[in-house]
């Protein structure tokens, strides 16, 4: 048995700027809506998709935010796409699926609290991330735990994490906290790239195995002493970008597997959703 588990948030964005502007009887811009019906329905008509949920970032400020004002604060989102976010979750609860909204935390760290505690189970064979984002790729164990590209109907597996980023998953957050990660507002250590994080992570696994003289360092990275300087002048920094990058796994999911199998939409919540945003046509799909 497969779990999987979709980054709501992604799809949302995705659906937004691929789908053409489209507006509801009232006004309001569904274009996000209309894109995250279609790609919902593609994913469970799958026959190998059983058990699902989707988790949203219901609020756009976290945890995170509070330990460093300038993590990412949705102020870039379009008002348009941001007012369909609670529509987004009555149309995920109309058709049939488990909707996780996440307030003090992400949508992620709920993907990865909900990846962990189901993978643990001996009747699930695999848990797919549904989701693009590398901050993901730290929550990958073997093939048991995995991300799926859909758009690219790539698996991204464990030995897939250390070919694209040269370091095993759980030292992804030490590589975004080096190299920064400018989506989510960590500006990263000066001078730091992603292949000599990638060089220096995947002999040291954690900034803070990498000593503090380069001349200890027992790898060859270019541009060495300028590296080292930087990190020994902002290591407090490096910490704090690491744990800025670094998915909580322990958020309550009350959910036991079978609240997650998938029964089917619930029709009539469904067209009454479709009446409401012009969408009738969507309606031949249930």
């Amino acid at each position: 048995m497969k779990l999987h588990i979709v980054d709501g948030t992604y799809e949302l964005f995705r659906a937004h700027f691929a789908q053409p502007t489209r507006l509801a009887p009232d006004g309001m811009h569904v274009s996000a809506i209309r894109g995250l019906i279609i790609s919902l329905m593609s994913l469970i008509n799958d026959e190998q998709v059983s058990h699902i949920a989707v988790a949203f970032d219901s609020s756009i400020k976290s945890f995170r935010n509070q330990i460093f004002p300038n993590y990412k604060d949705g102020s870039d989102t379009p008002d348009e796409l941001l007012m369909q976010f609670p529509l987004a979750e009555r149309v995920v609860e109309a058709l049939g699926i488990k909707c996780w909204p996440s307030f003090d935390y992400e949508a992620d760290d709920t993907l990865g609290s909900a990846a962990i505690k189901f993978s643990q189970l001996e009747h699930i064979d695999q848990v797919v991330i549904c989701s693009v984002d590398k901050d993901l790729c730290q929550i990958v164990s073997g093939e048991k735990i995995v991300c799926l590209d859909r758009k690219n109907k790539k698996i991204v597996d464990e030995i897939e994490v250390q070919n694209k980023f040269g370091v095993i998953p759980s030292s992804i957050p030490d590589y975004l906290g080096l190299m920064g990660d400018a989506a989510d507002g960590i500006p990263g250590i000066p001078k730091w790239g992603s292949k000599s994080a990638s060089s220096l992570l995947a002999r040291y696994l954690t900034i803070e195995n990498i000593p503090s003289d380069n001349n200890l360092w027992d790898v060859k990275v270019r541009g060495a002493h300028t590296l080292s300087k930087n990190l020994e002048e902002n290591r407090q920094n490096a910490y704090l970008y690491k744990q800025l990058a670094t998915i909580k796994t322990d958020v309550e999911i009350s959910e036991n597997i079978s609240d997650l199998k998938w029964v089917g939409v619930i029709e009539k919540d469904f067209v009454t959703i479709c009446d409401e945003l012009g969408l009738e046509n969507l309606k031949s799909l249930i």
